[in-house]
């Protein structure tokens, strides 16, 4: 069983395990000053969707370093990816734009036992993915 696929990278036990899901979302309002009263507002449309996901992942049962570069060759790409969660909810296609890792309690050759991670993700529009998917292939 697996938590969320990213395109075809899946974030389950063998891989990378996150333990917590951050998402947020704004919209857009343009603003106009009034005098004596509030800024009058206009919605403009969306504005970012981010999701953050963190976890540690520990080497004695999986070698989390492969599966951090298998998420940066992904973001090398620029490529936009379909997010689908454990339950298959479909979340939107998102671009990778960080990976923060932070290894800890090292063995004597320089190994982390445990690797601390952090994957941001940016949601873009389905028709901006598609045009990168075309133009990528």
């Amino acid at each position: 069983m697996h938590l969320m696929a990213l395109g075809m990278y899946l974030f389950e036990m063998g891989t990378l395990p996150f333990e917590d899901m951050q998402r947020k979302t704004d919209w857009q309002h343009a603003r106009s000053a009034r005098v004596g009263a509030r800024d009058a507002t206009q919605f403009t449309g969306p504005g970012n969707e981010t999701i953050s996901l963190s976890g540690a992942v520990y080497t004695e049962l999986t070698d989390g370093r492969v599966s951090l570069d298998d998420l940066r060759a992904m973001a090398d790409e620029g490529n936009a990816w379909p997010l689908v969660g454990g339950a298959g909810d479909v979340y939107g296609s998102f671009v990778i734009t960080a990976i923060d890792e932070r290894h800890a309690y090292l063995m004597s050759d320089g190994t982390p036992r445990r690797i601390d991670f952090g994957v941001d993700l940016l949601r873009v529009d389905d028709d901006a993915a598609a045009n990168n998917t075309a133009t990528s292939a």
